[in-house]
């Protein structure tokens, strides 16, 4: 058995570092068969230090096929597109500032190929979640979304990632995929790992979480005024990357 033979080593056939020609054949059958592949250590590797747009790229060619629909729904400036160089990607950008939202969204069932969320992930503490957080909620134009379910801080937060998962399934076609931004935070002192409240969110949704990538800010972060640090400052971010399939299929690798 395949699965059996490679265990858990950190290596899987969907990495590309073990394909089945390497997976070790029957001794009856060994003479007959070849290893194919070559060393190499130019892989795509989980953890990064640098900006988003350093790691999307790599995302994108790792697991969005050739002449795919791609729908950015919380497009803003283009932040995340800066250093994409491929042409053959049909690119749908929309977003809250165009009258696009990403809970609405104008696409038939099934008809888009990936689909990429970046929403704010992280509340105003003292007031209401999206309202007025740091430059980054008016740089993506999602600050005035409305929070239909009256909740509030992180719940706010999770809220929209929920009903954006939601129509990201609507819309995507199955085998599609679904590249999500994110951070954890702290929310009245209490430590909020919001990347596995989603990913658990999602699995019901029938999306797999296939990849994580984790971006590490450059700039070290700083207080004006501390009086006494209670948890880590978090100075790293998540591109989690989902598959719309059902939890008996395993991720093939781009088949292009």
């Amino acid at each position: 058995m395949v699965g059996a033979s490679l265990g858990c080593t950190g290596a899987s056939l969907a990495d590309g570092l073990v394909t089945p020609e390497e997976v070790p054949a029957p001794r009856h059958a060994r003479s007959a068969r070849r290893q194919t592949g070559r060393p190499t250590n130019d892989l795509v590797l989980s953890s990064h230090v640098g900006i988003n747009a350093d790691v999307f790229p790599q995302i994108l060619d790792l697991y969005v096929t050739t002449g795919a629909t791609v729908a950015d729904v919380t497009f803003g400036s283009g932040a995340f597109w800066k250093q994409v160089t491929r042409t053959d990607l049909k690119l749908l950008a929309t977003d809250l500032a165009d009258g696009v939202d990403c809970r609405d969204l104008p696409y038939a069932d099934g008809s888009i190929d990936a689909l990429v969320l970046d929403p704010p992930y992280m509340h105003t503490p003292g007031q209401g979640a999206h309202q007025g957080h740091q430059n980054f909620e008016t740089y993506y134009r999602n600050n005035a979304t409305a929070n239909s379910g009256g909740s509030k801080y992180h719940e706010a937060v999770l809220d929209l990632y929920f009903a954006a998962g939601k129509e990201a399934v609507r819309v995507l076609a199955s085998g599609g995929i679904f590249i999500v931004k994110c951070q954890d935070e702290v929310c009245a002192n209490r430590q909020r790992l919001t990347h596995v409240e989603i990913i658990n969110e999602y699995e019901g949704y029938g999306l797999q979480a296939e990849d994580l990538f984790v971006v590490t800010r450059v700039a070290k972060p700083g207080l004006s005024r501390m009086f006494r640090q209670r948890h880590a400052r978090k100075n790293h971010s998540y591109f989690l990357v989902f598959w719309k399939a059902e939890k008996t299929r395993r991720w093939p690798g781009r088949l292009d």
